[in-house]
């Protein structure tokens, strides 16, 4: 990953704090399992210089943007290139204490605390990732206040007072868009640096598509990445939901042809069926129509 960087251009100053980051503090080899493999890359030089300055200040992170903007693919690219394990928190409307940080049970004749996972990440050094943060209530995560600002201790009522790792992090994402989601409060996004995730662009699509499938011909590389620019432009003037603008939809269905499906067919699986409305998938079916032909066979695709 950090050769991955090197190629895009990130700032070498950074590349090397992180090496020196990875060297101080290791790790342990009980949590080595947690340091993530990711399956596709985050592109976008700036995003990544902002996010790793972020983290190798000692301050946590919230990536805030739309659908398909790459927030858990560059949360995940960040645990494997700072090489510290990963817990991942999806919060949801009954999120509490006892979910997030632990509790009370009983287990060889007393009671002991099940650890929970910001816990779990506090004591070992990793990185949270704190997952479509703002679908719990703000009350339920008033229990991090102290665990993210400038004190970083974790007081749990009857247990010793625990003191953060020095290396951990946590990496909060949220998108204003999904149903069930809802402000947060000033006091929490007060303990975040924020970045504002930015749309992927074509030509980073299209890199992404060819990292991923080295052996995809580039013309189609070419066409896949303009049908998905072709269905945001759609989904952003109005004319249908984002619900066919899926990118895990779009790169499964790339892999779905490398398997020998054909390319309609796997789109329809991919894209078309997420939209629910009739008048909506035949939209996208005729998007799909003008950049792959229905004849299109899996075989005519890849080298």
């Amino acid at each position: 990953m950090l050769e991955f960087l090197r190629r895009e251009g990130v700032s070498g100053r950074i590349l090397s704090e992180i090496e020196q980051f990875r060297a101080f503090y290791g790790t342990d080899n009980d949590n080595e399992d947690r340091i993530p493999d990711p399956m596709y890359r985050y592109y976008g030089t700036e995003i990544w210089e902002k996010a790793a300055s972020t983290l190798l200040a000692g301050q946590n992170l919230l990536l805030v943007g739309p659908k398909a903007t790459g927030k858990n693919v560059l949360a995940q690219g960040l645990a494997n290139v700072f090489h510290r394990p990963e817990w991942d928190v999806s919060f949801y409307i009954n999120t509490d204490a006892a979910v997030l940080i632990g509790t009370d049970t009983f287990a060889d004749g007393r009671v002991t605390l099940r650890k929970g996972p910001i816990l779990e990440c506090a004591l070992a050094g990793g990185f949270g990732v704190l997952d479509e943060i703002n679908m719990a209530r703000n009350e339920s995560l008033a229990v991090l206040h102290a665990t993210l600002d400038f004190r970083r201790i974790i007081d749990i009522p009857g247990y010793r007072r625990i003191h953060l790792h020095e290396a951990a992090r946590f990496i909060g994402t949220m998108n204003y868009g999904y149903a069930g989601t809802r402000e947060i409060n000033e006091a929490l996004a007060s303990r975040f640096m924020i970045i504002q995730m930015p749309v992927i662009s074509e030509e980073n699509l299209r890199k992404l598509i060819l990292d991923k499938f080295p052996n995809l011909r580039e013309t189609y590389a070419d066409q896949f990445a303009q049908l998905f620019e072709d269905i945001r432009r759609k989904c952003d003037g109005g004319e249908i939901s984002t619900n066919a603008l899926d990118l895990r939809g779009l790169l499964a269905a790339i892999l779905m042809m490398s398997r020998g499906l054909p390319a309609v067919s796997a789109l329809e699986l991919g894209i078309v069926n997420k939209c629910f409305d009739e008048f909506e998938r035949k939209l996208v079916r005729d998007l799909i129509d003008v950049r792959i032909p229905s004849s299109q066979t899996a075989e005519e695709l890849f080298r």
